[in-house]
């Protein structure tokens, strides 16, 4: 499984979020996406996941092209934005039930109980949204992105606000998710964490990607390099055996 963007153009007016942004994901891989502020990381995500439709360029799994507008591929992914996206006066179990009713989940209380285990966040069951704290709220949020087992994960900062025990689950979670042979790409600030969990990394600046490649031989000085305007451009650096 492959999912990839070409060509990626956004515009926000005058100016380009995405300009002209080439990236590949495969199945079985963590790609981080990283970048200073402004870099064009979340219209990345929101283009690719299909909540955004491009100006110009495609997104395409398997080489055939995906649209926001199909409900088989929205089927097919799990989004984590920085909106959790909760009914604030119904319970967690109430809210996860409603989402897991939307995409059809066979045993919905099962796979409630199961996405709340997996993000450590199961006693949070009877809890109403409104009274959650901002790194719970997380952890529901990501529990909703699970719960009907989704190819393909896209996850913008999903580490905010979560304390060491919800984070150490995340990472359990996503590297069981990627073991199992899913495509994931995650938006992080964090290059301590996007290094020791993804295995490709692509940096952003300026809407344009100026860095693609694995994770094994950088550090995070290295990374920091590429986000200012006197780091290397994409065009010189190797992409892991990957398109750039």
């Amino acid at each position: 499984m492959t999912l990839e963007g070409r060509r990626l153009v956004c515009r926000y007016g005058p100016t380009r979020a995405l300009d002209g942004v080439d990236v590949v994901a495969g199945g079985g891989e963590i790609l981080a996406v990283v970048g200073p502020n402004g870099a064009g990381k979340t219209t990345l995500l929101r283009t690719l996941s299909g909540e955004k439709r491009p100006d110009r360029g495609e997104v395409l799994l398997d080489g055939s092209p995906v649209s926001g507008a199909d409900p088989r591929w929205r089927g097919r992914v799990g989004l984590v934005s920085h909106r959790p996206g909760l009914y604030r006066k119904l319970s967690v179990a109430e809210n996860l039930t409603f989402f897991a009713s939307l995409h059809a989940v066979p045993s919905a209380r099962d796979a409630v109980g199961r996405a709340l285990e997996a993000v450590g966040a199961a006693t949070l069951a009877g809890t109403r949204a409104e009274a959650l704290s901002r790194g719970q709220s997380q952890r529901v949020a990501l529990a909703r992105s699970l719960l009907h087992d989704p190819d393909i994960l896209f996850l913008d900062e999903p580490f905010t606000g979560l304390d060491p025990a919800g984070a150490a689950a995340l990472e359990t979670t996503l590297r069981a998710r990627r073991t199992g042979g899913g495509v994931i790409v995650l938006v992080t600030h964090d290059l301590r964490r996007c290094l020791g969990l993804a295995n490709r990394v692509a940096v952003l600046r300026g809407g344009r990607k100026v860095h693609d490649g694995g994770t094994g031989a950088a550090d995070a000085a290295d990374l920091l390099g590429f986000f200012t305007a006197g780091g290397r451009d994409a065009s010189t650096t190797p992409s892991a055996g990957h398109r750039s």
